[in-house]
């Protein structure tokens, strides 16, 4: 199938099986497409927390808005943002790039300068609005991963934030949650959506050339 094909299939299901769950080699194939997913400056200014764990879940689910989604699904991926920009993080990131293609540490530092200048003067909350920003990027490569597949998801940000911080220790890792990506397999049955037409704007109304 195409892309296209598989973004007309896949749809924010309301109800998983419990009892089916995404393989080893079919998760990591959707984690591999959120790491590759493009970021500013490719600082990738988030983590991926992956949680299947079944008590984990149950006591997350108290701060999610769709209690049994939660619950019933196979994976949580919380995407989890940088809470603030440091010049370590960025000469960390940098570091890698160097290493990684065989350069020497500091080829970049003119433009790490750069952008430590940038976000220096800047506040947490600016910083954090911005990282934040760059997890639905990987969001979209995730889900679009799990079309490909034929696993079903649900993007989710009516959540407690602070329930799911707290429950994973998000603030000793520097990070805070941003939205939620539930993974599995619909339920035919309870998910009412699952037989409905997909519905988006006409594309005439959706498109604006100039």
């Amino acid at each position: 199938m195409s892309l296209i094909e598989d973004l007309n299939w896949r749809h924010a299901v309301k109800a998983y099986d419990s009892t089916k769950k995404v393989s080893e080699e079919d998760l990591d194939k959707i984690l591999e497409a959120a790491r590759l997913a493009p970021t500013s400056s490719g600082l990738q200014p988030f983590r991926l927390i992956v949680v299947e764990n079944q008590e984990l879940k149950d006591k997350m689910v108290k701060g999610a808005l769709n209690p049994e989604v939660m619950r019933d699904c196979s994976h949580v991926l919380v995407f989890a943002a940088w809470d603030s920009y440091s010049n370590e993080k960025i000469d960390k990131v940098y570091d890698h790039h160097t290493d990684v293609r065989e350069l020497p540490r500091g080829r970049f530092g003119s433009y790490t300068d750069q952008i430590k200048q940038i976000y220096g003067a800047q506040t947490p909350e600016q910083h954090f609005a911005h990282t934040a920003r760059q997890t639905y990027i990987a969001l979209g490569l995730a889900m679009a991963q799990a079309a490909e597949l034929k696993i079903d998801s649900t993007p989710a940000e009516g959540f407690s934030n602070e329930v799911v911080d707290e429950i994973l220790n998000l603030k000793e890792l520097g990070l805070k949650s941003v939205t939620l990506l539930y993974l599995g397999y619909r339920d035919t049955e309870k998910d009412w959506l699952s037989q409905m037409k997909k519905v988006r704007i006409p594309m005439e109304e959706f498109i604006i050339r100039k």
